[in-house]
């Protein structure tokens, strides 16, 4: 009974401190972050155990090296499903999030506690207005759009779908005021996550010749033919925003993301994976497959990219001056245009 008691009043303590703390939304954006840290370590540290494992059944001489290797190769083939498994759900988590804030239905003068939305102290809120920004404030950014492959320098007549294809990208930015005294220039930059999706026509999907990787018409009637490619990038943006000043007893007060905001710039980064996936129907049957490689695609990106806007919302374009394939014998450059969201 006393021990009961004990862990009754612990309990008790741990729920009281949550329902104290008011998540908002950069706060709830963290802990989906903070999530996908965790799995990927997590994943990485018990692929680690299984890895010695096998090494100590190596060395005692019960499996050969040739057996040793192809348990290594199934152990991490398992563990990165895994994390891309996990992965995904803590995506969808921020997607919905994202698409909360989006509707409206989540407001910088609310909190959440378990999901009950709830209002937040107005007094810091007040003090933050009267005070102005910090010279560097920081973004979670989200964008989406369609995304299509620049060929011969353009993109009419393109093997893929228009509004089928589509991109998306999210990441978290730093923006610093140049000036200390005027608020006209930025110095943006952060890091993302960008997802490039192509969808062939007339029933076509890439295969690797060699070092060629080209569209080929299918043996198999297609119903969806989806080719991705993942990078972690790092985004530098010049932003102009147009935020007038605002004067309090002599003081200018310096506030971002209020008004029209123009930013120029460009990325660099490295290629996570590329994944093509076909759905297609065999005698009435449906059936669905994935194909994880290289596909001879070039393992390093970098563009440049533009964005302009009012407020929180803008007008995206971004463009790959890298192709897309490393040895190709036409060259051919990801374009991507879509609306963005700055969310300071």
């Amino acid at each position: 009974m006393k021990n009961f008691i004990i862990y009754l009043a612990i309990t008790a303590c741990l729920i009281a401190s949550k329902l104290s703390a008011q998540e908002t939304f950069e706060d709830r954006v963290k802990a989906i972050s903070d999530k996908i840290e965790l799995i990927t370590k997590e994943e990485k540290s018990a692929l680690k155990i299984e890895l010695e494992a096998v090494n100590k059944e190596l060395e005692a001489g019960t499996i050969t090296k040739a057996q040793a290797d192809e348990k290594k190769m199934k152990l991490a083939e398992t563990r990165s499903k895994n994390i891309e498994t996990r992965i995904a759900q803590a995506q969808d988590e921020l997607k919905e999030l994202v698409k909360q804030k989006v509707d409206g239905k989540i407001n910088d003068k609310y909190g959440y506690v378990y999901g009950i939305r709830i209002k937040v102290d107005k007094k810091q809120d007040s003090i933050r207005k009267s005070r102005g920004e910090r010279r560097t404030t920081s973004q979670f950014v989200f964008a989406a759009g369609v995304n299509n492959l620049v060929t011969d320098r353009a993109v009419a007549h393109s093997d893929f779908r228009y509004w089928g294809s589509h991109f998306y990208e999210w990441g978290f930015t730093s923006n610093t005021r140049l000036f200390k005294n005027d608020n006209l220039l930025h110095l943006k930059y952060g890091m993302s996550l960008m997802y490039n999706n192509l969808r062939p026509t007339d029933n076509r999907l890439f295969v690797v010749n060699g070092n060629q990787t080209n569209l080929e018409t299918s043996t198999v009637n297609l119903k969806d033919s989806r080719f991705r490619n993942v990078y972690l990038t790092v985004p530098l943006h010049l932003e102009f925003d147009f935020t007038k000043a605002k004067d309090k007893d002599g003081k200018k007060i310096f506030r971002t993301h209020e008004s029209v905001r123009f930013g120029i710039g460009g990325y660099a980064g490295f290629r996570v994976k590329s994944k093509q996936k076909l759905c297609y129907e065999i005698d009435g049957n449906e059936f669905s497959s994935k194909e994880k490689g290289d596909f001879n695609v070039n393992d390093f990106i970098y563009g440049v990219s533009t964005y302009i806007g009012y407020k929180e919302t803008s007008l995206y374009l971004k463009y790959d001056l890298n192709p897309l394939f490393k040895n190709n014998a036409i060259d051919q450059n990801n374009i991507s245009l879509g609306v963005r969201f700055d969310f300071n």
